[in-house]
């Protein structure tokens, strides 16, 4: 029992006295407290006192469009903490190939009477991709909130980090230390976080189609992508995603090539162990936390019938300097 005290009121950020005055049914406790409190009990898989099993916790869809990419973890650690922290139960729901479709967890959710859904990254940000799943959660009034890039005509609030702001402290970076032939990997061409880089490349400097490769989002999308940009001469790669650069850097390996000695790279999103890469990975960081946060913040105004603008709240990347990025290697 003290165990289960302190794991509850640690996970809520409240006193295990207040957790306890919450599981016996005392006053003086503030409802929102007292749903996080319920909330944290479910996450953590503790049955809830006899006389509280009837209340049903309040559920929130979190749907992501994978998990091998540590990005995703990390959004899903920041939007689950901070909705239990309000009193909302996440409810996980990732995309495996040939598994459930983002169509299918929608479906799933309804029948679950979700009081929303969050979505971060997805098919939302494809704009050939079926959004129908979308459109059925606008007819039904259940609030959602998108996290990243999304494709114009949904009418949900979102957040982003600024894909053009990236690419500018990107190549800014890289034209800084004497590449000329600097390159882009991104994602499919209707993907819109990939859609908005190459505008804000094109915007920055001399960039011949020949330099730009799209591919899928993983390790071996990137290396595939490299091999071909590195056979035109390119020194300066700029990657949508980390998987994306750490193929880059195994495409220059196979080819003999030394990073950052030869070719520089710089990926996108600084997750979980890109400092611990060798060469340690030079990264254009989102900001999850203030991301994560927001987007719950702008999902709990909504259930709670406030009137939320579907506008797009745009954040600052941070530009951050490792080992993999160097002088361009003289002609």
């Amino acid at each position: 029992m003290t165990r289960r005290l302190a794991e509850v009121a640690k996970k809520v950020g409240v006193s295990e006295a207040t957790v306890s005055r919450v599981l016996n049914g005392k006053r003086g406790v503030s409802e929102s407290t007292r749903q996080a409190v319920l909330s944290a009990l479910d996450v953590l898989g503790y049955e809830r006192p006899t006389q509280l099993r009837g209340e049903r916790a309040r559920l929130v869809g979190l749907v992501l469009p994978e998990l091998q990419n540590p990005i995703f973890p990390a959004f899903a650690e920041v939007i689950g903490g901070a909705l239990a922290q309000l009193g909302l139960t996440p409810v996980l729901c990732t995309q495996t190939k040939g598994g459930v479709s983002e169509a299918d967890y929608v479906e799933l959710l309804l029948q679950q009477q979700v009081s929303g859904v969050v979505f971060a990254g997805g098919l939302f940000a494809q704009a050939d991709a079926p959004h129908d799943h979308y459109r059925l959660l606008g007819e039904r009034n259940i609030p959602v909130v998108l996290v990243n890039a999304s494709i114009d005509d949904l009418g949900f609030p979102g957040v982003s980090c600024d894909d053009a702001v990236a690419v500018e402290q990107a190549w800014r970076h890289l034209a800084s230390l004497g590449h000329e032939r600097i390159g882009l990997v991104l994602g499919p061409a209707d993907h819109m976080p990939s859609v908005r880089k190459l505008a804000a490349a094109r915007e920055m400097g001399d960039l011949p189609e020949e330099f730009v490769a799209r591919t899928m989002f993983s390790i071996e999308g990137g290396h595939a992508a490299a091999s071909r940009l590195i056979d035109r001469g390119v020194t300066g790669f700029i990657c949508a995603s980390d998987p994306l650069a750490l193929g880059v850097i195994r495409a220059a390996r196979r080819k003999g090539l030394g990073v950052p000695e030869q070719v520089s790279v710089v990926g996108y999103d600084d997750s979980a162990l890109m400092n611990c890469t060798e060469p340690a990975l030079t990264t254009v960081r989102q900001p999850i936390e203030a991301m994560g946060r927001a987007a719950v913040e702008l999902l709990n105004a909504q259930i709670n019938g406030s009137s939320v603008a579907a506008e797009e709240l745009l954040f600052e990347p941070e530009l951050v300097v490792r080992g993999s990025t160097a002088q361009a290697p003289r002609s």
